[in-house]
Formats: C-alpha cells, structure tokens, sequence
C-alpha cells in the first residue's frame, strides 16, 4: 500500500512539477490581498457589541442617568457598534464576491452567498426558540421577532439579487445601484418608520417594523450592508493603486466629518429651498446619515492602524463573529432553555458591578468560541458521524422490523377473522 502512495506521489510530482510552488504562490498571495484591518474591524464590532449588550441588558436603570459624562460616551459607542458591523459584513461579503472572474449566475460565490444567507436566517430562528414552550406545543411570539442576524442573512441575499440583476449591466451599474439604495433607504426612513405594514403577516412585518417587538429591522439597516459593497467595490477596482490607503485614508476623514457635522445643515438649506416634506422629517432625527459619517471614521482609524492589525488573536475572533454571537446569545438571554443571565439579573446590577462582568463575559464568549472553531472541525466530523451512524441504524430497524410486522399483521388479520366468523355464528 505504502509502494501504491509513493508512486501516485512521484507520478503526480512528475506531471505536475510547479504544483507545490503555485500553491504557495495562491497562499502568499491570499495573504497579501486580505485587509486585515476589516477582520480586526470586525473584531472590534463584535467585542463592543458583548459589552453593550450585557451593560444595557443588566446595569440598573438608576444609573442611567444622561447628565453622566462617561454614561454619554457608552451610549455614544454603543450606536456606533451595529453600523460598523453591518457596513463591515457587506463590505466583507461584497469584496469576495467580485474577487473571482466569473460573473453573475456562474460566480462561485453566488451559491456560497445563498447558503450562507440561508443559514444566518435558520440561526436567527433557532436561537429564539424555546424549548419549554416546544415541549407544550407552543411557539411563542418573540420566535418570529427580527434580530441582527435575520436582517444580515437577509442583507446578503439582497446583495446577490443586486449583483446578479446588474452583472450584465456596465461596470459602473452595481455600485450605482447599492448607493442609490442606501441614499433611498436612509432619506425616506422618518416615512416608512410609522408605517405597520398590517397588510403582511407578523412574521413578514417583523421584518420592517419594530411594532411587534423585533429589534432590527431591513430597513433603514440594509442600507449600511450595500454603503459597505459599495466600498468593497472601490477597493477591489483601486487595489493596485499606489497611494490606495492615503488616498482612502483621507476620503473617509473627509466624508466622515461632513456627515457628522455637516449632513443636517445641508438637509436643512435644501428642505428652504425645496419644501420636500421627507427633509423637514428627517431634520427631526437626522441619525443615519450621522451614524454613517461614524462608520467612515472608524474605518479611517483602522486603516491608519493598519500595521497593528495583524495580531492572530485579533484575527481569529474576527473570523469568530458567528461563533461569539450564538454564545452570548445562550449566555445572556437563554436560547432554548429561557435560563439566561438576562432572566436573573435584568437590570439589577450597579456599575461596580457590570463593567468587569461585562470584561468576564466579552472574554468567556471570545474563549468559548475560539476553542470551538479550533476543534470545529472535529466537532462537525463527530456529529456527521452520530447522523450517519443513526441513518444506518434506522435503516437496518426498517430492514428487521418489516418482516416482523407483516407477520403481527397476519396474525392479527386471522384472529380477527376467526373472531368475527365466531360472533356472526
């Protein structure tokens, strides 16, 4: 046997004599092409949305108090951390999607996509399941509420009917398309905001109102996914430019400042000159637009630490994101079981209190997770087999048990007969 395996790898050396050095080749340049300052991006996001969540999930509503300085900047923070993550997870999505050659239907990535978007969604519905209520027969309501990961699977879906409706379409038509989206989404959002979408069932309505108690919805927040392709695609398409990160590093700054600061003023001197009633609503509350000059400041300030992005830890939990969010979702509120942290202690704690549990918890999720992926393999491995080992051992029940039945049933059917013959005699 070991003769047979030598000679297959001498024959395979033999007709393919570069094999070895393209392989290192694709790794090498793998590597070069990957940005890692998104995966630490995406890191970031992740550990800024454990602490939100367990802060405001547990800190005692007495110490939120809005005069605090330091309670200002939290919650300051905090809106920032879901528009990073998911104009990071379009960006990411986006940038290997049109990475490859082939295009529109036959891209690779296309099914990937969809799979992916699938799965996400399937998650989203698991993780809101409770097992007590199955075990009665009832599924309860916030089973169909709306979270983070229902509006990115979705998000991603999205993203490949964009791509696939404009692959054919001049190059320019794709990320025309995914700012005309974000720019219809964030401008017209003070009007849709009231609408109840009565019209659908709560389970499709959830996925466009709040009203019924979800906590995110597609819109405006499909907006931040295509602005995130949107970019991915500058990126892809300048690539080899020489002074890419200068030239990226300045326009995020730049873009970012007049979004922040400037946005409102400008909505305002077109809605004197215009009278569009959608501009005096949105002067209201102009936090989209805002929020997104955010985001291009957080990707400034990533760029620029670019250098420091390349840490293995840092890395890996960016890679990890999924992972983490099930974890703490498990952790804090309970998925399945309903015996969440969020359960017992529900705005109960003091902040001598909550900031270092909210340490623990960011490190135990991010401990938990990347010892999973490191034996994810393994594990998947395992639970194939236990599925494959069960199959079988159905099949072979079916196999013994048919002929088993069959003879109960005739059995059976003679001494009914027998019976029957009796009781009419």
């Amino acid at each position: 046997m070991k003769q047979r395996c030598d000679y297959f790898a001498y024959f395979w050396r033999k007709e393919h004599p570069n094999y070895l050095q393209n392989k290192y080749i694709d790794q090498m340049t793998a590597k070069n092409n990957r940005l890692f300052f998104i995966d630490a991006m995406r890191a970031w996001a992740i550990l800024m949305m454990l602490q939100g969540h367990f802060i405001d999930g547990l800190l005692d509503p007495v110490f939120r108090d809005t005069n605090n300085s330091l309670y200002n900047i939290w919650l300051y923070f905090r809106g920032i951390t879901a528009p990073v993550f998911f104009t990071v997870s379009g960006f990411i999505f986006t940038y290997l999607l049109i990475r490859v050659p082939q295009t529109g239907m036959e891209n690779p990535r296309v099914s990937k996509g969809i799979r992916r978007g699938l799965q996400l969604l399937a998650i989203g519905y698991l993780l809101r399941l409770n097992l007590g209520g199955l075990l009665k027969g009832e599924i309860y309501d916030s089973f169909y509420f709306v979270d983070v990961l229902h509006c990115i699977g979705l998000s991603i879906l999205g993203l490949i009917g964009v791509y696939v409706l404009t692959a054919k379409k001049k190059k320019y038509v794709f990320p025309t398309t995914l700012v005309i989206i974000t720019l219809v989404l964030f401008l017209f959002e003070r009007i849709y905001k009231d609408w109840s979408f009565a019209f659908l069932p709560d389970f499709l309505a959830n996925y466009f109102t709040k009203a019924n108690g979800s906590v995110f919805t597609i819109i405006p927040w499909f907006g931040y996914t295509t602005i995130g392709a949107f970019i991915s695609v500058l990126f892809t398409r300048f690539k080899n430019y020489r002074y890419l990160y200068p030239a990226a590093i300045s326009i995020a700054l730049t873009a970012g400042y007049l979004l922040i600061y400037q946005s409102t003023n400008a909505f305002e001197l077109v809605y004197e000159r215009t009278g569009f009633k959608f501009l005096g609503l949105l002067l209201t509350n102009n936090y989209l637009f805002i929020r997104l000059g955010n985001v291009f400041v957080v990707f400034a300030v990533f760029m620029i630490l670019r250098q420091l992005m390349t840490n293995k830890t840092v890395l890996n939990i960016g890679a990890s994101t999924l992972s983490i969010y099930v974890i703490h979702f498990v952790i804090l509120y309970g998925s399945f079981t309903g015996l969440g942290l969020y359960r017992f202690f529900n705005h109960s704690f003091s902040p001598e209190i909550v900031i270092p549990g909210a340490l623990a918890f960011m490190i135990a999720c991010t401990y938990f997770a990347l010892q999973y992926n490191k034996y994810e393999a393994n594990i998947k491995s395992q639970l194939a087999w236990g599925v494959s080992y069960t199959k079988n051992q159905l099949i072979e029940l079916k196999e013994i048990s048919i002929p088993v039945l069959r003879e109960i049933f005739i059995r059976v059917r003679l001494f009914l007969r027998r019976v029957l013959r009796t009781v009419k005699n």
